[in-house]
């Protein structure tokens, strides 16, 4: 049986009954980052086995867990933070198992997009999430056209080292909409930023920047919203 754990995004306690049951039961965990993992299994007094399963060698490895789910062995796959297969490895050995007719299911929890457009304060009954755009600024600017004339909010994900770069390329193609920039969410230094992208790109280049970041932007049916 395959797992896909959904771990805390920050905050340790923020990890399910389920979630930590289901680690301490199966042969195995896929982990993206063994070493991340590890500091989360060592608080949980969880000792097993890891594979590492990240986009650099997701076919081998999963080919490496596909013999195992096909020897009726249980693994369990988690990310770095957050739920599997959201803007990280896990959708394509999701696909491999369907293929196979493999039994897999996921033990749900903390997903860092959710939880920012919650306390946006933007409209949260219809979203578009986009994850990770590109690096380089032309198919940047590309991705981002694709959902100039979108109604829904528009969710990015983004590091510290280009969120200024995104803000920039958004406000050449969206123009100057209300938008919402959260970080370090669960943790101690939490932060939801609103304003415009203009307001937010000039808070970004005045302050610290740390963490991942969720860029919430208005769609085009709430352009008359005021932050």
């Amino acid at each position: 049986m395959l797992y896909l754990v959904a771990t805390p995004i920050g905050n340790l306690n923020d990890i399910t009954l389920r979630a930590l049951d289901t680690l301490r039961s199966v042969d195995y965990i896929a982990s993206e980052d063994t070493r991340h993992t590890g500091i989360l299994l060592k608080h949980f007094e969880i000792k097993k086995p890891q594979i590492a399963f990240h986009e650099h060698n997701e076919r081998q490895a999963g080919e490496r867990i596909l013999q195992l789910l096909r020897q009726g062995k249980s693994v369990a796959l988690v990310s770095d933070a957050g739920t599997p297969g959201i803007a990280d490895p896990g959708f394509t050995l999701v696909r491999q198992a369907i293929s196979e007719d493999l039994p897999f299911t996921l033990i749900p929890g903390p997903t860092a997009f959710v939880m920012a457009l919650v306390l946006s304060g933007l409209a949260v009954h219809s979203f578009t999430f986009r994850g990770f755009p590109p690096r380089k600024p032309g198919p940047r600017r590309r991705f981002l056209a694709v959902d100039a004339a979108a109604p829904h909010t528009l969710i990015y994900y983004e590091s510290p080292y280009r969120i200024a770069a995104l803000l920039r390329d958004a406000i050449a193609v969206f123009g100057d909409r209300p938008a919402v920039l959260a970080n370090d969410l669960t943790k101690l230094f939490e932060a939801v930023d609103r304003g415009t992208l203009s307001e937010l790109l000039e808070r970004v280049e005045s302050g610290k920047l740390r963490g991942e970041y969720v860029l919430l932007i208005a769609g085009t049916a709430a352009h008359d919203i005021s932050m």
